[in-house]
């Protein structure tokens, strides 16, 4: 057993990753395209979404399931629904921001959705990739209830997160964010962990306070900021009815992208460039005392990514030996 951290460059942590999820019956093009989404939110910081996610892709009762490609459902010129074919939502996602990019190039504007998918990992991940094209993109993601209303002791909603990405002459400006205080996969990685969770985020079955994530599992998260994130989730499961038509049973999983071109309503590079003298004029802002910087969304996990590119990063020692116990199934199964 691994004690501690281990540093792996970033090849090496793709290596491990695409390893370990063709161990679990992905096809090469399938690991590579999950794996690249976890090495990224590694790189950027968010270890319970990085190589330790792929633990959660083995350990979902989805996987034991059939899955089928994806087709589309229904199709105009500027919007797709996709049948996800109940495949992992970074797999399912990426090929939908994909298809939203092709949309918006040809019509200026497009929405996706989709249905029967699972375990979308970063929102984040799949705006930047279509803001990177000039493009203005907002995702929204509905999931089964594991969040309780204010007020409430029982999950009525998903953590569902918004993320709203707008290109910029400094490269894409990036939000992403949960609308419940802690998100599920990183109580996830705490409990694998044997580690607390914070206070004040979740409630055990009873509707009591707790910091066990086993006994949180069994109750719900709360909402981030009261009545505000609550709002913020009803809105966003809200909105994943538009990913779910189509198919039966209804899934409690909808996601929606909406996509376009800045110069629809204007110039893009003005647009651009206001973008930008935004950015500059926040970053301007006298601080308040204790403050050395205003950082702006994603600035923290840019800024990771290119540290990490260059010094590589850690994983937890546990997850490490569960990614190589997996690695040496695929290598098992090669030969």
């Amino acid at each position: 057993m691994t004690v501690g951290r281990i540093r792996l460059s970033v090849a090496e942590a793709r290596d491990l990753a695409e390893s370990a999820l063709r161990g679990i019956g992905f096809l090469d093009d399938e690991a590579r395209i999950i794996a690249d989404h976890v090495i990224d939110a590694a790189m950027c910081g968010y270890e319970y979404s990085g190589l330790a996610k792929i633990l959660n892709v083995r350990d979902s009762e989805h996987l034991s399931m059939p899955r089928r490609p994806m087709k589309v459902l229904r199709e105009t010129e500027v919007s797709l629904a996709f049948d996800g074919g109940n495949n992992p939502g970074m797999l399912a996602l990426f090929h939908a921001a994909q298809a939203a990019i092709r949309k918006t190039a040809a019509h200026g504007i497009a929405l996706v959705s989709v249905t029967d998918a699972w375990m979308s990992g970063r929102s984040a991940y799949y705006v930047e990739m279509i803001a990177k094209h000039r493009l203005v993109a907002i995702h929204t993601a509905a999931s089964p209830p594991l969040v309780a209303p204010t007020g409430g002791m029982r999950p009525a909603l998903g953590t569902n997160p918004i993320a709203i990405a707008v290109p910029s002459t400094r490269g894409p400006i990036v939000l992403d964010m949960g609308t419940s205080a802690y998100m599920m996969t990183e109580l996830r990685l705490r409990e694998r962990l044997g580690e607390l969770l914070p206070e004040g985020v979740a409630v055990g079955p009873e509707g009591e306070p707790t910091r066990d994530p086993a006994t949180a599992r069994r109750g719900a998260l709360l909402p981030f900021g009261g009545y505000k994130g609550f709002g913020l989730a009803l809105m966003m499961q809200a909105l994943g009815l538009l990913g779910m038509s189509g198919l039966e049973p209804v899934s409690d999983y909808g996601y929606l992208f909406v996509a376009f071109r800045p110069e629809l309503l204007g110039p893009a590079d003005a647009f651009e460039e206001g973008a930008s003298r935004l950015i500059e004029r926040i970053k301007a802002t006298p601080r308040q005392p204790g403050f050395n910087d205003i950082r702006v969304p994603s600035e923290r996990a840019f800024l990771s990514r290119e540290r990490t590119t260059r010094e590589g990063l850690e994983i937890n020692g546990l997850v490490f030996d569960e990614l190589v116990a997996l690695r040496a199934k695929n290598t098992d199964s090669a030969a």
